[in-house]
């Protein structure tokens, strides 16, 4: 089912992937797709693929300008959209994420999970999930690890086409883009290694 909606979609959406990335180029110039090591399926790596959102732009030291700065308003418009995760498709068509399930998070997180939280990674990760249609980045980490721990407890065909069109939903009326007091979301610092945050 992923392999078969990925390629449909990937062919459908050809000439808005083709538009999305001559504007990216426009805007930003330089690299197009945005490149970052993830963790999958039981904790291995690969890479995701993402349109870019931010610009390269540096302090007079070199370092990374803060995400408020360097998020530019098409940035927004794209994360608005959620237009900026289709090469995604890519991801699920070579089988390294699925359309649904937890979504993959930085790598640096790994040592940082207790034992209930490590359970996220029992799926293969989805360009949405049931966390993204229950607050999305609205919501804090343990909340948003104790839904992903749930939809794998609880995962049914049934469950995944209400997921999907619940997205939908929430692009159009485009809910949860962002946290209340970052540009894009707080950075997860870990929990006690026993605690569930139930």
């Amino acid at each position: 089912m992923d392999l078969f909606i990925s390629l449909i979609a990937l062919i459908i959406l050809l000439p808005v992937l083709v538009i999305i990335a001559l504007l990216v180029k426009i805007n930003f110039g330089g690299a197009v797709i945005f490149k970052q090591a993830r963790p999958g399926l039981n904790g291995k790596i690969f890479t995701i693929y993402k349109f870019r959102t931010m610009s390269d732009a540096k302090d007079e030291h070199g370092e990374w300008l803060p995400d408020s700065e360097r998020l530019t308003r098409f940035g927004r418009l794209l994360r608005s959209t959620s237009l900026d995760e289709l090469p995604e498709l890519i991801n699920i068509l070579v089988g390294d994420m699925s359309i649904v399930g937890p979504r993959p998070l930085l790598v640096e997180y790994l040592p940082l999970y207790n034992d209930h939280q490590s359970r996220r990674h029992q799926s293969r990760p989805g360009l949405t999930g049931f966390a993204q249609v229950n607050g999305r980045n609205t919501i804090g980490w343990e909340e948003k690890f104790n839904l992903d721990v749930q939809y794998i407890d609880n995962i049914s065909f049934v469950g995944d086409l209400k997921i999907i069109f619940l997205t939908v939903k929430k692009v159009f009326v485009r809910e949860g883009i962002n946290s209340e007091t970052y540009a894009t979301v707080e950075k997860f610092k870990g929990s006690s290694k026993g605690s569930i945050g139930l």
